[in-house]
């Protein structure tokens, strides 16, 4: 069972939200941030169109956004403005372009110095070879091992590193470690109340408890992301939960509930706008 957003649904991990105190002015110190500000605020939107299946909306404000993170000439930003635009770019099958953007992020990260920052940038990277089965699985698990350990100030980036770390067990087989990795981020983001993010950790547990032919499993995680996406109106994870059941009930040899299911990834498909 494989969701066809998986890359994506974790792009929300790079919003950035600023939180401005509305109760006195900051003194004038000289500096002007003004574009900074509004791109911060455009990855953000370019994040939530990628997390919605809105791909092709969200390449356009990404590659605006990397316009002005190098206008500003800011490593941070252009670094984490490449992380979104490669996963989009990636998902679009644009695949050496996503790498290109990817070892971008590394490089600015390394101007940078900041060693957390380049960690993601790798394990962002490592999660593109595994997708694309250009290193093998082992190889991405020891390196999200070794990077994650320079992760500790960011919640949600320890999270995605919990989850690139579950795909590679997963892709090794290894189901109940996988399952285990997944449970590590969905606490942080259930906590965090990062509904979307919550919804594809239960969604990937399903699709591990499904490969270790745990049905019953795999359909109460779907249930469980379902819920969660019904309550952000999440309709592009509706479909792919839905899609992913039917997929579920097929294998267990319950065709009327799959076709239940496959109708119901349909209509709301269908009603997204996407008719293929």
């Amino acid at each position: 069972m494989k969701r066809a957003v998986e890359l994506h649904i974790t792009i929300l991990l790079l919003s950035f939200l600023f939180a401005v105190s509305c109760s006195s002015a900051p003194k004038n110190n000289g500096d002007n941030n003004e574009i900074r500000v509004r791109t911060e605020k455009e990855l953000a939107l370019g994040n939530r169109e990628a997390a919605r299946g809105s791909f092709e909306s969200a390449l356009s404000i990404l590659t605006e956004c990397r316009r002005k993170a190098v206008l500003t000439d800011d490593p941070s930003l252009i670094t984490r403005v490449c992380l979104s635009r490669g996963n989009v770019l990636f998902t679009l099958g644009k695949t050496d372009e996503a790498f290109a953007e990817w070892e971008r992020s590394v490089s600015e990260a390394q101007t940078l110095g900041n060693a957390e920052l380049l960690s993601v940038s790798k394990i962002f990277r490592a999660r593109g070879n595994l997708m694309s089965q250009k290193v093998p699985a082992q190889a991405v698990l020891d390196e999200v091992n070794r990077e994650s350990a320079n992760i500790k100030s960011d919640r949600l980036y320890i999270a995605f590193s919990w989850q690139v770390k579950g795909l590679a067990l997963r892709a090794l087989g290894s189901y109940r470690e996988a399952e285990d990795a997944f449970k590590q981020s969905l606490e942080i983001h259930e906590r965090g109340r990062h509904l979307e993010n919550a919804s594809y950790d239960w969604y990937t547990i399903a699709s591990i408890r499904s490969l270790a032919d745990n049905t019953q499993g795999a359909l109460q995680a779907l249930e469980q992301a379902i819920a969660l996406d019904r309550r952000v109106e999440n309709s592009w994870g509706l479909a792919a939960s839905w899609r992913a059941m039917g997929d579920v009930y097929r294998k267990a040899g319950r065709t009327q509930d799959a076709e239940k299911a496959y109708n119901r990834a349909r209509e709301i498909h269908l009603a997204m706008g996407f008719q293929e």
